[in-house]
């Protein structure tokens, strides 16, 4: 909480940033978590392969998605290889295995109301 100096204004402040989202939502991943994997996402979440191609949106959606690969990916893990934070976006370049391939891919998140709204997928 937080007040203004003179103690007549009282405000509530967050201190989750986006890159403890995004990290909460990376360690549900590796961890197949598909509750608390959720659970970083906002209901309304809309999921883009870069430029603006919509793959999907909302958290139903994405549990119908995730659940199943969740399930049938034991050696499901992603690596951050490089992480920049700005403002409410957070860009994870990421190296992943799944099913012991592996790939690169770069994930953009934004953040708002301490939720993932958006996400966009270079690969």
């Amino acid at each position: 909480m937080a007040t203004n100096q003179t103690g007549t204004l009282l405000a509530l402040v967050s201190d989750v940033s986006p890159e403890h989202i995004v990290q909460k939502q990376l360690d549900a991943y590796n961890a197949r978590n598909i509750d608390a994997f959720l659970d970083t996402y906002a209901d309304t979440i809309k999921v883009f392969k870069y430029p603006n191609q919509l793959q999907y949106q909302g958290k139903e959606n994405m549990r119908n998605g995730y659940a199943s690969f969740f399930e049938k990916t034991p050696d499901l893990n992603c690596k951050i290889k490089n992480r920049i934070v700005t403002g409410n976006k957070v860009i994870d370049e990421e190296f992943l295995t799944i099913n012991g391939k592996h790939y690169y891919a770069v994930a953009i998140y934004e953040v708002e109301n301490g939720k993932i709204a958006k996400v966009t997928f270079l690969e």
